[in-house]
């Protein structure tokens, strides 16, 4: 059993790590209804280029490690900067350059999941 306060901190830190460097577009894409789901929740954001999702990874890692103590399971696509995949295991995020987020449609593919979108003003 998955304690949910705890995945709902851990999606706040997540975005808080997002916010810090002024990701765009943030999606949270509730999956826990969807028959054979491998996790819980997809967070989804975009970064304008490689440097900035380099610095939305970077940021995310820290802040979620400085306020819940975590570490990814795994990260996947820091060689290229163009999709980022980290794995906190309830969690996934998915951090794209524009482009890459058009053309893989996450939302769409999980069609069936409650989406939610952070609105941020910077």
């Amino acid at each position: 059993m998955v304690d949910t306060q705890y995945t709902k901190d851990l999606l706040d830190s997540i975005v808080d790590g997002i916010t810090n460097v002024k990701g765009e577009e943030i999606t949270i894409l509730d999956l826990r209804e969807i028959e054979n789901a491998f996790c819980e929740y997809f967070v989804v954001c975009t970064g304008n280029s490689n440097t900035q999702v380099s610095s939305l990874a970077g940021s995310i890692e820290r802040t979620v490690k400085t306020e819940m103590g975590e570490r990814p399971f795994h990260i996947e696509g820091k060689q290229n900067n163009q999709w980022i995949l980290m794995d906190y295991t309830h969690v996934i995020v998915h951090i794209f350059q524009k482009d890459q987020r058009e053309y893989y449609d996450i939302e769409s593919l999980w069609g069936d999941a409650i989406e939610t979108r952070i609105e941020m003003e910077y």
